[in-house]
């Protein structure tokens, strides 16, 4: 028993140790950010020369290779922290669902919507919001829309919400959304980006993945919980990811499935996903993809475990098992003006989701 207190005790030294150092390097590259501000300032008018010009991109970029490794190491540290029951946000399994909570609201049906990695708090963008609106008037009234759900947060709070580090993403927020300056814009958003690329990266990954992925279950449903979801008076769970959310869905649906207790099933828009994920319980998997989306058919390159060259992927084995229903959009790209929340395309995406959604009643 002491044996095992001091190995905890190490443990804990260890990620407070961690915690604090990435603090202090927080620190000094804002600190270096503001040097550089103040010298570019000071010698605006030699930044029109071409040397200078290479030294400023020369700083821009070692600025991104000293922020993305720091986002890195706070997205993997913190889910340890929040595993070490540090942040009280991980509750008892055993407790959700005792009894019909007096706030039943009569739907069957809840579609739980994961938005991409440009999620950086609970509410969607303009254009998702309406593209939500569109799939909530295309939806009958025995199902309910889930949304707001940070798939890129573990706790059950937003980033700027964060004890720990809100004074960082509050700042990192405004920057993103009122600097003037274009290039800090940029990299502000770049940064929250980074963080959410790499929980997808942490998501795919065998040996990290499986810890974060029922982080994430049980974040989906605790909220269903307060939504009135009862496993004995509802039929089925759909998650519905955009392209990184359709590798938070798929990880995340087996160990949705065991926490609800309903059949969950899995409809990915423009997804990027590893294939990594356990779908042996899971029935339904459908894809709804752009004719002119690269960036959904370079996740498909990238992970080897849906390449056909390796049968024994998990993905592979669950295709030869059931049936994979694709929806394919001509002429949709990825994102922006062509993307599946463009007014060309946004109504056809919820005419595929819909169809989906009646075959399997």
């Amino acid at each position: 028993m002491t044996k095992t207190r001091s190995s905890l005790r190490h443990h804990r030294e260890l990620l407070l140790t961690s915690r604090r150092t990435v603090v202090v390097l927080m620190l000094a590259s804002a600190i270096l950010l503001f040097l550089c501000v103040a010298v570019i300032r000071r010698d605006a008018i030699a930044l029109v020369t071409s040397e200078s010009l290479d030294e400023l991109l020369k700083l821009a970029a070692l600025l991104v290779i000293i922020l993305v490794p720091l986002s890195g190491i706070y997205s993997v540290m913190l889910d340890f922290v929040f595993w070490e029951g540090w942040l009280d946000g991980l509750p008892n399994p055993s407790d959700l669902f005792d009894e019909l909570s007096p706030n039943f609201s009569g739907h069957r049906h809840y579609i739980i919507y994961l938005d991409g990695i440009h999620q950086s708090e609970e509410d969607h963008p303009p254009r998702v919001s309406r593209f939500l609106s569109q799939l909530e008037e295309g939806i009958d009234h025995e199902s309910i829309l889930v949304k707001g759900i940070e798939a890129y947060t573990i706790m059950p709070v937003a980033l700027r919400s964060d004890s720990y580090s809100q004074w960082f993403w509050r700042r990192l927020f405004s920057l993103q959304e009122h600097h003037p300056n274009s290039l800090v814009r940029f990299l502000s958003a770049f940064c929250v980006q980074a963080n959410n690329v790499i929980k997808v990266g942490i998501s795919s990954d065998r040996r990290y993945g499986p810890v974060m992925n029922y982080e994430l279950a049980l974040k989906i449903a605790r909220r269903l919980e307060s939504l009135g979801f009862h496993p004995s008076k509802a039929v089925r769970l759909v998650l519905v990811g955009y392209s990184g959310g359709g590798e938070m869905a798929i990880g995340t649906a087996e160990i949705l499935q065991q926490l609800c207790r309903v059949p969950v099933q899995v409809i990915t828009v423009c997804g990027v996903f590893s294939g990594n994920g356990a779908l042996e319980e899971i029935n339904r998997v459908a894809m709804v993809v752009g004719g002119k989306d690269p960036v959904a058919a370079l996740g498909q390159v990238a992970y080897p475990g849906r390449s056909p060259l390796l049968p024994l992927s998990n993905w592979n084995r669950w295709q030869r098992k059931r049936k994979l229903t694709r929806y394919e959009i001509s002429g949709m790209n990825h994102c922006g003006h062509s993307g599946p929340f463009s007014d060309d395309f946004s109504s056809k995406v919820v005419d595929a989701i819909c169809c989906e959604l009646c075959m399997t009643r």
